[in-house]
């Protein structure tokens, strides 16, 4: 599909900057930007908090470009979003459902951690990529420095959106999977598993590269001096990279309802467990414990029978509006 044949742009955009923390300013931002996306038929969602935006939204090409001149330039932003990270994709049909424009505490949920202060004393602060953060590693570079024997390359993100596809090395060696289930587990992972002396050169990546800001800085500010990230995430890399020289494997977990994308960003083979959220390939399909909106294999025995029984109502409820709307078509 090229992109003259796709009826919608896909953007996923995020940018660290100081929104107002203190006056809670960023809270004032809500509406204004709910309203201007409602106007153009945007959908998806943007998160606002005092630390920046993060989001995935979709919708025309006039649009999408209408939403990030208001961003980078509106005197509502006053110019502090001017260097917002995006990545684009296409579709031929909207991947969201709605919209949603939600305040935050975090863009991206790593929570608060000690630190000592100068005085040696226990301090809880929130990590802040826009004070210390890794070093950025272009696509076209990172072939080369994932190949170097002496880096360690850790994915930053969930067990699930590892398990659908992830770098490796010329070598074949994959890239360490934390098997977190969430991105605040991530620090719990490092100070349990990496050292500074051992690990002396870290490369890290995530799906847009937002999860990596904050990974980075987390690490710099645990001691380590060599830790590089991924500019622009594995989206940037599939769009820059040609497969035949690529060092990724597999596909790439996207937060919309394609679920997946592959390596020409294109919807990809798997298929939403619409029980935990989780990607189902075809082979957990034909497992006796998948059930369309109701289980996967992976979350059926996370759930009661009770719990199996109000998502098969649920299914059902869904499916007999579906089948409505059709025949009124």
């Amino acid at each position: 599909m090229s992109d003259q044949e796709s009826n919608i742009t896909i953007a996923a955009l995020y940018q660290f900057a100081d929104l107002g923390e203190g006056c809670d300013r960023h809270r004032s931002l809500r509406e204004p930007v709910y309203d201007f996306m409602v106007e153009r038929d945007i959908k998806g969602t943007l998160l606002i908090a005092h630390e920046g935006v993060n989001g995935t939204v979709a919708g025309t090409s006039d649009a999408i470009a209408d939403l990030l001149a208001f961003l980078r330039n509106d005197a509502l932003f006053a110019g502090k979003l001017d260097d917002l990270e995006v990545k684009f994709a296409h579709a031929e049909a909207q991947p969201f459902l709605r919209l949603k424009v939600r305040l935050k505490k975090e863009i991206v949920t790593m929570g608060a951690f000690p630190f000592l202060r100068d005085d040696d004393q226990p301090d809880l602060r929130v990590i802040d990529p826009t004070e210390v953060v890794g070093t950025y590693v272009e696509p076209e570079d990172w072939n080369a420095l994932i190949d170097d024997p002496d880096v360690t390359l850790i994915d930053t993100r969930n067990e699930y959106e590892v398990a659908v596809g992830t770098f490796k090395k010329a070598d074949g060696q994959k890239a360490i999977d934390p098997q977190t289930d969430t991105f605040r587990e991530f620090p719990q992972y490092v100070d349990d598993h990496l050292d500074p002396a051992q690990h002396t050169k870290v490369a890290m990546f995530c799906t847009g590269g937002i999860r990596c800001e904050k990974a980075t800085a987390y690490l710099k500010q645990r001691g380590f001096e060599n830790v590089y990230h991924l500019k622009g995430g594995i989206l940037k890399y599939l769009e820059t990279i040609k497969a035949n020289d690529s060092r990724w494997e597999g596909e790439c977990y996207v937060f919309d309802r394609r679920v997946t994308v592959d390596h020409n960003l294109q919807p990809g083979s798997y298929r939403m467990c619409y029980a935990c959220g989780r990607p189902v390939g075809e082979a957990d399909v034909q497992h006796e414990h998948y059930a369309k909106g109701v289980s996967c294999p992976t979350c059926f025995d996370e759930y009661t029978d009770e719990q199996r029984a109000r998502f098969a109502e649920r299914q059902k409820q869904m499916e007999l509006a579906k089948a409505r709307e059709d025949v009124g078509k």
